[in-house]
């Protein structure tokens, strides 16, 4: 049987890896730069925790609230 721990693990690393690909998607960066924007940010480390229930939204909702809130983190990166 499957407990709720390794569930939650499982389902956070989905979100985080959707909302790092709609990252790159939408601004049209590398991949592996919107990682590390993701991994610097205030939003990585709520889910981490479950702040909030945060990691029971959506990924969209998600990476357009850190492209908003946390601007600073996307100063001075390039495009593909």
């Amino acid at each position: 049987m499957v407990n709720n721990d390794y569930l939650t693990m499982l389902r956070r690393e989905n979100l985080e890896a959707q909302i790092i690909d709609y990252l790159a998607d939408i601004l049209n960066i590398d991949p592996r730069v919107a990682m590390d924007i993701y991994y610097r940010s205030r939003l990585s480390k709520d889910i981490e925790r479950g702040s909030y229930g945060i990691d029971n939204m959506d990924y969209k909702y998600l990476a357009n609230d850190l492209i908003e809130n946390e601007s600073e983190l996307f100063a001075g990166i390039s495009n593909k």
